[in-house]
């Protein structure tokens, strides 16, 4: 199977209320997919299904396929699923603790105590998270003592720490300036090379830099999917086009 992800007929209930209808959806192997679409319209929501986020929310409900490399995520245990399919959040979530220890957090809570071994992890997560040359001088100073940016890039470390598969990013760069911002867009295209992502966006400028193919989504709905490009300059949808010429939204 070719895809990482396949989805299909997902429906979502908060009690009687659907906040998602019938999303069919695929991801490749090393592809990065863009949600767009108004707020409230279940891109967040969405993403939090595919690790069990919403597990625990009373009155959620449930149905569909949702298949990891062919495998139901529900016949998979929730901590071996969270690990292959890691999650960075809208703000930076660094833990109140060192940049080591914020790295090595995942792989100790899964029983990791060889100090080498967890050395060669933090470093080279640091790298694949572009942090490493900022902060290998002083990797037991406390994490929120980095700048925004940096934080963001250390919780992509502690997530790439895990070792995933997918990586689900939730509006990574809505708090952070313009120059950071960059940065996290250029990391994202380098770890593409290793890992499939998806990101949740409100800026489509930045969906049309970065990713392959575009989802729009609205009131629970996915309208439309496809190649970047095409979704851009050709949708198929009228209400695609009427979200992107800024009519609504």
């Amino acid at each position: 199977m070719d895809n990482k992800l396949d989805i299909g007929k997902l429906n979502l209930f908060y009690g009687e209320f659907q906040a998602l209808k019938n999303i069919g959806f695929t991801l490749g192997k090393r592809e990065i997919a863009a949600l767009i679409g108004p707020s409230g319209c279940g891109k967040s929501t969405f993403i939090r299904v595919l690790n069990r986020m919403n597990d625990l929310i009373t009155g959620c409900r449930i149905s569909g396929t949702i298949l990891l490399d062919g495998q139901d995520i529900y016949d998979l245990d929730v901590t071996e699923l969270r690990s292959r399919v890691g999650m960075v959040f809208q703000k930076p979530n660094p833990f109140a603790m060192s940049i080591f220890d914020n790295t090595a957090y995942g792989p100790r809570m899964q029983g990791m105590r060889d100090k080498r071994r967890l050395a060669e992890l933090v470093e080279n997560s640091l790298i694949k998270a572009a942090l490493w040359d900022e902060v290998k001088d002083r990797l037991r100073a406390p994490a929120m003592r980095l700048s925004g940016g940096q934080q963001q890039r250390l919780c992509i470390a502690r997530c790439i720490a895990m070792e995933p598969e997918i990586i689900l990013m939730d509006e990574p760069t809505s708090a952070l300036d313009p120059i950071a911002t960059g940065r996290i867009e250029e990391l994202m295209a380098v770890l593409k090379k290793d890992y499939s992502i998806i990101i949740v966006t409100h800026a489509m400028h930045q969906a049309a830099r970065i990713s392959d193919r575009t989802a729009f989504f609205l009131l629970g709905e996915l309208v439309e999917y496809g190649d970047t490009k095409t979704v851009f300059t050709n949708p198929r949808d009228r209400r695609t086009e009427d979200y992107i010429s800024g009519r609504y939204g």
